[in-house]
């Protein structure tokens, strides 16, 4: 069986949403069990599933995933404030794995470092599990990280790279071009985007944060 293309500061590939949400049914639980659905911070605990996600769904495409097992619970020991896992039923199908950024542009390093009290986010992996695939949970998931990332006090933007068919998605959900990256992996090249935090104010008003 083929592996899906995760997403990844490597390979960012959109998630289009195809079906409306029922937020009433997300909100509805019965007592004694799970959340039907949750989104909160990825902790090392996670790192596990993260990791078979990444390995399932990329391995075949490219021969290595784009964190390794120690880089997830790096990252997620270190910052995870900057994660975001979205749960069903107690069970992991979407993440995304951010760390802070110091510099103007990303460069090779930012592929493993993370520098705290930095006022940029560099969003590493968006990834969905192989059975969400093609039900939007990609792009609703990184909506919901970006509005929640202005609620964090300090952050003024974040950052991601893709190749070049990409940037018209991510172009329409709010990023901007910064040109070409200087990160490059094999052959590939790619295109930085940037998406400002501003406002953040508003958002704590008007979001509950």
């Amino acid at each position: 069986m083929t592996a899906p293309q995760v997403i990844s500061s490597h390979f960012l590939k959109p998630f289009f949403l195809k079906t409306t949400l029922n937020v009433a049914s997300h909100q509805r639980q019965r007592r004694h069990t799970l959340p039907a659905s949750e989104f909160r911070n990825l902790t090392p605990q996670d790192a596990i599933s993260v990791f078979e996600i990444e390995r399932e769904a990329f391995v075949s495409v490219s021969g290595e995933c784009p964190l390794t097992l120690d880089e997830v619970l790096g990252f997620l020991g270190q910052c995870p404030e900057l994660s975001m896992g979205w749960f069903e039923e107690g069970q992991l199908v979407a993440f995304i794995i951010g760390s802070g950024w110091d510099k103007e542009k990303l460069d090779q390093g930012a592929l493993t470092t993370h520098v705290p009290n930095a006022q940029t986010v560099h969003i590493h992996v968006l990834s969905a599990h192989r059975h969400c695939r093609q039900q939007g949970k990609g792009s609703v998931l990184l909506w919901r990280y970006l509005q929640y990332l202005r609620c964090l006090p300090g952050l003024r933007r974040a950052l991601l790279v893709c190749e070049e068919f990409l940037v018209p998605f991510y172009r329409k959900a709010g990023f901007k071009e910064n040109g070409p990256s200087a990160i490059t992996v094999g052959t590939l090249t790619f295109t930085e985007m940037e998406y400002q935090l501003g406002g953040q104010a508003y958002a704590r008003r008007n979001s509950g944060c």
